[in-house]
C-alpha cells in the first residue's frame, strides 16, 4: 500500500479525525509533494531532508503565505513524519533540523456580555427553525463546544438528570459539560417542537436541516454568522468566536484557568491561556482611562 494512503487510513481509522481535517492533510501533503516533484524531481517523501523541508517553507513564504498557515502546514509534516518513524519507514526525522516561523499572537474575538445577552432572548413565538437557531447559539455560549461537536451532538448525549452533556471532542475523547437549568428547560421545550414535526423517533441526531436531516457545520456557521450580525459589527462572524466568547467571560467572572480549560477540551493549558491576554487587555484599558499619571 502506498505509504501516503497508510498515513491517511491510520488518521481516518485509528486517530479517527474529522473529514474536514483529513482534507486539510490531504492539501497540505499534496502541495509538499507537488514542491518536491517540480523541484528535486521524483525524490521519496523517505529521502527527503532537513534543507528539502526548508526550501518549501522558503517557497510557501515567498508566496505570500502567512506564517499560521505555514506552521500549520510544518504540523502536517510533523505527523507524517512522526508516523514514518513509529512504522520504520525512516531512521530519523527530516524536521529535526527544521524551525517553524514566528507568529505573532493573535487575541481572541468575544462578543461584550451587553451585545450577547441581546442575542440570548428568546424567541417569542418560535417555530422549528427560529428555536432551532436561537438554541444552536445558545448552546455553543453556555458549553463552549466546538461546531464539530454540536453538529454531531446526539439526543442521547444529552443528561437531563445529571444536568450535563456527553461531548466527543479532538481525538475521540470524550468530557462532561454541565448544562445549567435553564438551558435544560429549554431544551426540553426544543425537544417538545422537534417531536411536532419529526413524529418519528429514529433519527438520532440534535440539531437537523430544515429538511429535517442531521444538521451539518456549514448550516450552523451560517446560522450563527447571520444571528451574530444583528448585534454585533465584529469583523469576524463564526461559531468559534461564540467559544471564544464562552472562554473570556468566564475568565473575567473568575473562573480558574484550569477549569476552562477542562471546559473546552483543550490537551494542554497553553491553548487555554491565550484567554488570559484579553483579561490583560482589559485592564490595560482601566488603568488608561482611570489612572492620573496613564
Amino acid at each position: 500500500m502506498d505509504l501516503l494512503q497508510s498515513f491517511y487510513n491510520y488518521l481516518e481509522f485509528e486517530k479517527r479525525y474529522s473529514a474536514h481535517t483529513l482534507t486539510s492533510y490531504r492539501n497540505d501533503l499534496g502541495g509538499f509533494s507537488d514542491f518536491l516533484k517540480h523541484t528535486y524531481g521524483d525524490i521519496s517523501l523517505c529521502d527527503v531532508r532537513h534543507i528539502h523541508i526548508r526550501s518549501w517553507l522558503v517557497q510557501l513564504i515567498s508566496d505570500g503565505i502567512q506564517p499560521r498557515s505555514v506552521n500549520r502546514k510544518l504540523s502536517t509534516l510533523k505527523s507524517l513524519y512522526k508516523f514514518f518513524l513509529k512504522n520504520g519507514h525512516i531512521a530519523k526525522s527530516p524536521l529535526l533540523k527544521v524551525s517553524a516561523p514566528k507568529v505573532s499572537k493573535r487575541l481572541p474575538v468575544f462578543i461584550d456580555e451587553a451585545s450577547m445577552a441581546k442575542l440570548l432572548v428568546a424567541p417569542e413565538q418560535p417555530d422549528y427553525t427560529t428555536y432551532r437557531d436561537y438554541l444552536i447559539v445558545k448552546l455553543f455560549y453556555s458549553t463552549g463546544l466546538r461546531v464539530s461537536e454540536l453538529s454531531s451532538l446526539k439526543v442521547s448525549q444529552i443528561n437531563f438528570s445529571q444536568k450535563n452533556i456527553k461531548v466527543l471532542g479532538k481525538g475521540n475523547k470524550e468530557r462532561i459539560v454541565p448544562l445549567e437549568d435553564g438551558i435544560l428547560e429549554e431544551l426540553k421545550f426544543y425537544m417538545d417542537i422537534r417531536q411536532n414535526i419529526l413524529r418519528r423517533d429514529d433519527i438520532a441526531s440534535l440539531f437537523l436541516t430544515n429538511t429535517l436531516k442531521a444538521i451539518y457545520p456549514r448550516v450552523i456557521h451560517q446560522i450563527v454568522t447571520t444571528l451574530i450580525g444583528t448585534v454585533s459589527k465584529l469583523e469576524k462572524k463564526s461559531p468559534h468566536v461564540l467559544r471564544h466568547t464562552f472562554a473570556t467571560h468566564l475568565l473575567n467572572h473568575g473562573a480558574e484557568i484550569n477549569a476552562i480549560k477542562e471546559l473546552l477540551g483543550h490537551s494542554n493549558l497553553s491553548a487555554t491561556q491565550i484567554y488570559t491576554h484579553n483579561s490583560i487587555e482589559k485592564l490595560k484599558n482601566a488603568y488608561k482611562k482611570a489612572h492620573p499619571k496613564a
